[in-house]
């Protein structure tokens, strides 16, 4: 079960860094939806440092739940944003990395670092 884990936590670190990376360098593709949601580009920068901590945080056993439950709950915005502007196949992603981080919490303390 724990390779499990670690193949949930490597999804979520992969998606979320790369989005977040986005984010942070401003990329229109990535920052569209603060846009359409009347939230400013600040926003998405914060939401990209937020995706890079997670991301980093998700492999360390003191951080992991709490890294897992943060980056759960800017997957359900995420969620949001394409139940409402976008084709639902759009929010696939967002949905996987959401059931990922329930995983990850559902099974406390599975950081592999510290």
């Amino acid at each position: 079960m724990k390779y499990i884990i670690w193949i949930a936590m490597a999804v979520v670190t992969l998606i979320v860094m790369a989005g977040g990376v986005m984010k942070i360098t401003g990329n229109p593709a990535a920052t569209a939806s603060f846009t359409v949601l009347g939230l400013p580009t600040a926003f998405a920068t914060f939401i990209g440092v937020c995706e890079i901590a997670g991301g980093i945080g998700i492999w360390l056993r003191k951080t992991s739940m709490l890294a897992a439950i943060g980056l759960g709950i800017i997957m359900i915005g995420a969620l949001y944003y394409h139940v409402m502007h976008t084709p639902i196949v759009e929010g696939i992603a967002a949905f996987s990395v959401f059931l990922c981080c329930l995983l990850i919490v559902a099974r406390k303390g599975t950081g592999v670092i510290g």
